[in-house]
C-alpha cells in the first residue's frame, strides 16, 4: 500500500532547506542601491534544492523561509514577495524532475534550460507576483514596486545563472554517470 504524502527526505530537505534559505537570506545580502531589494545568495540555493528535490520542496522551503526570514529581519512578513518566492522554487522544481542529475547529466543544452526555465520564473514571481501583490494589497506606487520587480528580476537571474549552474554542474559531478561502470 503506497502513502500519500511527504516522504521523510522531503520533510528533512524542507527543514534543512528552510534554516539554510535564513541564514543565507540574513547574512549574505548585498544591497543594491532600490529600496528593500538586494543581490540574493538565497536564490541560487533555493534553485539548487528545489531542482534535486522537487517542485514540493522547493515551493515549502521558499514559502517557509522568506516568511522567516522577512519577520526576523524586518519584523513583518510580504506575504506577495513571500509567494513569489515559493513559486520561483516551485517552477525551478518543476523543470528540475526533467533533469537527471542522479546520474551525473547537467550538459550544455540543459544548462541553457535551466536558465531559460530560471529567467521565466523570475519574471513571473519578480515581475508580476511581487508587484502587483505590492500594488493591491500595500497600496504601493507603481513605478517604485515595478522598479524594485525589474531589479530583482535581473538579480535574481544572474545570481542563479551564475551560481546555481555552478552549484548544479557540481553537484551533477558528484554522482556517477549512468552508464559509467563497466563489468571487467
Amino acid at each position: 500500500m503506497k502513502e500519500k504524502g511527504l516522504s521523510v527526505k522531503s520533510v528533512v530537505a524542507i527543514g534543512i532547506g528552510t534554516a539554510i534559505y535564513v541564514i543565507l537570506a540574513r547574512f549574505t545580502s548585498i544591497p543594491t542601491g532600490i529600496p528593500n531589494t538586494n543581490i540574493e545568495i538565497v536564490y541560487p540555493f533555493l534553485a539548487l534544492i528545489a531542482t534535486i528535490y522537487g517542485p514540493v520542496v522547493g515551493f515549502s522551503v521558499g514559502f517557509i523561509g522568506h516568511t522567516l526570514s522577512d519577520f526576523l529581519m524586518y519584523g513583518q512578513t510580504w506575504w506577495n514577495w513571500v509567494l513569489a518566492t515559493a513559486v520561483l522554487g516551485l517552477i525551478i522544481g518543476l523543470y528540475g524532475m526533467r533533469l537527471d542529475l542522479e546520474h551525473g547529466a547537467f550538459n550544455g543544452k540543459q544548462i541553457v534550460m535551466f536558465n531559460v526555465v530560471q529567467l521565466i520564473a523570475n519574471l513571473l514571481s519578480w515581475d508580476l507576483i511581487a508587484p502587483v501583490g505590492d500594488i493591491l494589497i500595500y497600496s504601493e506606487p507603481a513605478n517604485k514596486v515595478f522598479l524594485q520587480g525589474i531589479t530583482a528580476t535581473i538579480t535574481n537571474f544572474l545570481a542563479i545563472m551564475i551560481l546555481g549552474t555552478i552549484l548544479l554542474k557540481a553537484y551533477a559531478a558528484t554522482k556517477v554517470k549512468k552508464g559509467s561502470l563497466h563489468k571487467d
